[in-house]
């Protein structure tokens, strides 16, 4: 029997799903509190999240992804509801 060991990921790819991950929970957060402050924040880390992960990586697309919808959302829900913006 042969056993090729699978790679292992490097810790730059890790800390990118991590950063993906959290990026993604603070725009669901975001939606509804306070779009305008927390969404910026949520997408300069999926950006950040993008330029550490290799070229075929899901989760940082997915992420920048969400976090414009959640924008869009968001800002819609808080204008609609006639709640604060920031």
């Amino acid at each position: 029997m042969s056993a090729v060991p699978s790679p292992s990921a490097r810790p730059s790819e890790l800390v990118a799903g991590f950063l993906a991950v959290l990026s993604i929970v603070a725009s669901a957060l975001a939606i509804f509190y306070q779009p305008v402050k927390v969404i910026p924040f949520a997408v300069i880390v999926a950006l950040i999240a993008t330029g550490m992960s290799p070229r075929d990586s899901r989760l940082p697309l997915i992420a920048v992804i969400f976090s414009a919808v959640a924008f869009f959302v968001g800002m819609t829900v808080a204008v609609s509801t006639n709640h604060a913006l920031y």
